[in-house]
C-alpha cells in the first residue's frame, strides 16, 4: 500500500518538507541520545559510587563503565527491530517510538535512589535504564538517516552531516555541564545530586522532539508495505558485502567519539589533571565537532566524500600515537585540549560522511534496517566499550598510551573499508546505469 501522502506527483512537491524543520525533527532525537551517553560517561565517577559503589575506585569505574557498555549489546536488537519497523511501516513511526523510550530511560536514571537507599535494587535498574535507551537508540540512527536522505537526496552528504554534528552538539552541552557544575559546586555537592541535574535538563530536550516529530511526513520515496520480507534477513542473506562494509566504516570513527567522551575521566585518573580542565578539553572538542562536521559535509561535496574519508583516516592512524605519547610526557591542560581538539577535527571530516555513504550502500527497502543494524553493532563492539577497554589496557599494561593502540589498529580496518565502499557504490553505479541503458 502506498502511502496516501505521496499518491500524485503534485501531492509530492505539495510535501516537499523545510529543510531545517526536517533537520530539526531528526537531529532532535540523536541529540537527545548522545546527550544522554556523554553525561553517563562525563558523570561516570559520581553515578559509580551511588549505584556501584566499591572500595577500590578502578573497580567502581570498571563496573559503572561495564554498565554503560551492556546497554549498547541491546543496540543490535533495536535495530532489527525498529529498523524493521521503519523499513515496513515508516520512518516517522520508529522515529516516534525511539525519542519515547529513550525519554523513559532518562527518566529512570535522574530519579533513581542510590545504592545506599534501596540496595541492590538500584544497580539493577540502572542498567534496565541502559537497556532501554540502548534498545532506542538502536533504531534511532538508521531511521532519521534515512529519512533524511530520502527527502533531500541532492543534498546527502550535507544534510546527513548534521547527525554527527547533532552528536558533537551534545557533547558540547555535556561538557558545558560538567564546567558548570564543577565551577559552582562542591566535589561533595555534585555527588549527593548535581550530578543527576544534566539527566533532567534532558527530559525537557524530549517532549519538545516528540512534539516536532508528529508532525512530519514520510519521505517520498517510501512505499508502506507490512508484508514485505524481513529486511535483516535479506541483508544477511544478500548484502553481507555492503553490510560488513559498513561496519568497518564506523570502526575508528565510533571509537574516537567514545574516548574524547572518555576523555575527562582519563585526565582526572590517569593524568591527575584538573576536573575542570579536563571538561574544558571536551567542551572544545563539541565545539570542533560542532561546527566543522556540517562544513565538512559541505566540503565533500566538492571534492568527493571518499576522498575525504581516506585521508581523514589516515591521519587518524598516523597521529593518534605521537599525540597520545606527547600528553603522556607532558600532562598539562594545554596537551590536553590540543589532543582532544585534533581527534575532533579529524573525527569530524571522516564522520560527516559516513551517513551518507551508508545509505547509498543499502537499497531503501533495507536502508534504515541496514544502517541501523551495521552502525549499532560497531557502535557495540568498538565504541561503547572502548571506555571499559581503554581502562582495561591501562591496567592491564600500566601504559597510559594504550588507547592510541586501540584507534590506530581500528583505523587500519576503517580504511581498508573506505576502499571497499568506493568499490561497492561505483559497482552499483554500474550495474544501475547498465540497467537504465537495457530499458
Amino acid at each position: 500500500m502506498v502511502n496516501s501522502a505521496i499518491a500524485t506527483p503534485d501531492e509530492k512537491v505539495m510535501d516537499k518538507p523545510n529543510l531545517y524543520r526536517t533537520l530539526l525533527a531528526t537531529c532532535i532525537g540523536n541529540g537527545l541520545e548522545w546527550f544522554d551517553i556523554a553525561i553517563y560517561v562525563f558523570f561516570a565517577s559520581y553515578i559509580g559510587r551511588a549505584f556501584f559503589p566499591s572500595q577500590d575506585i578502578s573497580s567502581s569505574l570498571l563496573i559503572t563503565f561495564a554498565s554503560f557498555g551492556v546497554s549498547f549489546i541491546i543496540r543490535p536488537l533495536g535495530a532489527i527491530v525498529l529498523g524493521a519497523y521503519a523499513d515496513r511501516a515508516g520512518r516517522k513511526a520508529s522515529l516516534l517510538v525511539s525519542i519515547s523510550l529513550m525519554m523513559l530511560g532518562s527518566l529512570m536514571i535522574a530519579v533513581m535512589p542510590g545504592y545506599a537507599t534501596i540496595g541492590m535494587a538500584a544497580p539493577v535498574l540502572i542498567v534496565l535504564a541502559r537497556l532501554i535507551q540502548g534498545f532506542s537508540a538502536g533504531g534511532e540512527f538508521g531511521s532519521s538517516t534515512a529519512f533524511l536522505v530520502e527527502h533531500f537526496p541532492e543534498r546527502k552528504a550535507f544534510i546527513a552531516s548534521w547527525q554527527f554534528a547533532t552528536q558533537g552538539a551534545s557533547t558540547l552541552l555535556a561538557a558545558a555541564f560538567g564546567m558548570g557544575l564543577a565551577s559552582v559546586l562542591s566535589e561533595q555537592e555534585i555527588q549527593e545530586w548535581g550530578w543527576r541535574i544534566p539527566f533532567f535538563f534532558g527530559l525537557l530536550i524530549g517532549p519538545v522532539g516528540l512534539y516536532i516529530r508528529r508532525y512530519i511526513h514520510e519521505p517520498p520515496s517510501f512505499q508502506r508495505d507490512l508484508q514485505q520480507e524481513l529486511p535483516a534477513k535479506e541483508i544477511f542473506v544478500r548484502q553481507k558485502t555492503w553490510f560488513f562494509t559498513a561496519i568497518g566504516l564506523m570502526m575508528v570513527s565510533t571509537a574516537i567519539n567514545y574516548v574524547i567522551s572518555y576523555i575527562p575521566t582519563y585526565a582526572t585518573q590517569n593524568l591527575k589533571l584538573p576536573s575542570l580542565g579536563a571538561y574544558t578539553s571536551a567542551f572544545v572538542g563539541g565545539v570542533i565537532l560542532t561546527v566543522v562536521t556540517p562544513l565538512a559535509g559541505l566540503w565533500a561535496e566538492k571534492i568527493g566524500r571518499i576522498s575525504l574519508m581516506k585521508w581523514s583516516v589516515l591521519l587518524v592512524v598516523l597521529t593518534t600515537y605521537p599525540g597520545f605519547y606527547l600528553l603522556a610526557q607532558q600532562p598539562s591542560q594545554f596537551n590536553l585540549i590540543l589532543l582532544v581538539m585534533w581527534l575532533a577535527l579529524l573525527k569530524a571530516l571522516y564522520f560527516s560522511v559516513i551517513p551518507s555513504v551508508m545509505a547509498d550502500l543499502f537499497p531503501s527497502t533495507t536502508r534504515a534496517t541496514g544502517i541501523a543494524l551495521s552502525y549499532n553493532i560497531a557502535v557495540t563492539l568498538f565504541g561503547g566499550f572502548a571506555p571499559l577497554i581503554c581502562i582495561w589496557l591501562i591496567k592491564l599494561t600500566g601504559d597510559n598510551l594504550a588507547p592510541s593502540y586501540y584507534l590506530v589498529v581500528l583505523g587500519v580496518f576503517s580504511l581498508m573499508a573506505v576502499y571497499q565502499a568506493r568499490k561497492s557504490i561505483g559497482q552499483k553505479k554500474t550495474d544501475a546505469d547498465f540497467s537504465q541503458a537495457g530499458t
